[in-house]
């Protein structure tokens, strides 16, 4: 049975860890996982998933969750940025899962949510939905593009406050610094009252990129692993609006750095943050939207609350290898788990 990189006896950071050490220690915060393998034949092989990640409990697209978006670098097909960009709003589930199955995930999701809100689209406008994808071709036969709109669904509503976490969901078939990655999450609290949240799906770097553990020389070539990518998904329930959330969302990419990445040009590196602390109501009759006082940039809580999100990431990238088993693939590919051995001499 795999563990996570506390369980293991190492810590990342200073910060107090909450109960789960997940994304869903933040209240409200529910992550679901399909996971899908098959075996065709030897070029024929499907190691993939959907991940759906719930702001909250309620209606998302009455109540919007005040958002950012970074990206470190930008060799990803993510959908639905341009508008958290703009407006600093999330309005659906952040949907994860691979390249080739953004269109299908983000049509799933869409047909979720038509159904949960029949204003949409009729007596409202239309709904932008965030679709995040990292490129598990190494393992998966990307081409069959075997992830369906249903799975999207599925993911949805499979969501819940105990995740899992591994070689699941939308990182079943990602690899990460040369060994099998995944889905990884860790939490932090800020403040004592403030909880940090991050959950990645990892699929990005070389061995020899790895900090911290000794090297060693894979079995296989390297460059056939395509450069990969990174997707960070920050939740917290400290008050904060979106230009501040953007500021915890430059701060997860430092966790990113810590680990060994060097940020490869065909790798996509981004971050989406969200506080869930307050909603913004889709409908109001007031011209004036009402927020509850938010933490002052310059107070002492706002540099805890930044780095919450480095150790967070940090750590939750660590558990997205701690936490991955050895994963067979198309080719006759393996991608390896990484062995506590080598962990057992961080630091040599």
């Amino acid at each position: 049975m795999r563990r996570k990189l506390r369980d293991l006896g190492f810590s990342i950071g200073t910060l107090p860890v909450g109960r789960r050490n997940q994304i869903t220690d933040v209240p409200g915060v529910r992550v679901g996982h399909v996971t899908i393998r098959k075996d065709v034949d030897e070029r024929t092989v499907i190691r993939t998933g959907v991940t759906a990640v719930l702001p909250h409990g309620g209606n998302w697209f009455l109540e919007k969750v005040p958002a950012a978006c970074f990206v470190l670098n930008g060799f990803g097909k993510t959908t639905g940025l341009v508008q958290v960009e703009e407006l600093g709003t999330i309005e659906s589930p952040i949907m994860l899962t691979n390249t080739f199955s953004v269109g299908e995930v983000w049509q799933g999701t869409l047909e979720s949510m038509l159904a949960a809100t029949p204003e949409i689209g009729d007596t409202t406008g239309s709904v932008n939905i965030v679709v995040g994808e990292c490129n598990d071709s190494y393992l998966n036969t990307a081409r069959v593009m075997a992830v369906t709109k249903e799975h999207a669904k599925e993911a949805i509503a499979a969501a819940r406050v105990e995740m899992e976490e591994g070689a699941i969901g939308a990182g079943t078939g990602m690899m990460c610094f040369g060994w099998k990655g995944g889905v990884g999450s860790s939490s932090r609290i800020a403040g004592g009252m403030y909880t940090v949240g991050a959950l990645v799906v990892s699929n990005f770097g070389r061995r020899e990129e790895l900090r911290f553990v000794p090297y060693m020389p894979p079995s296989f070539d390297e460059r056939d692993v395509p450069p990969g990518s990174i997707m960070m998904i920050i939740a917290t329930d400290a008050p904060l609006d979106a230009r501040q959330l953007k500021r915890l969302a430059r701060r997860a990419t430092v966790g990113l750095g810590r680990t060994g990445s060097c940020v490869h040009h065909g790798s996509g590196d981004i971050v989406i943050a969200f506080s869930n602390a307050y909603t913004i109501p889709h409908f109001s009759d007031s011209a004036l939207q009402s927020v509850p006082p938010l933490i002052r940039d310059d107070a002492p809580l706002m540099n805890e609350l930044f780095q919450a999100a480095i150790e967070a990431t940090e750590e939750a990238i660590w558990n997205s290898l701690t936490m991955a088993e050895t994963t067979t693939g198309r080719n006759g590919r393996v991608g390896e788990a990484i062995p506590y051995s080598l962990l057992r001499r961080m630091g040599e």
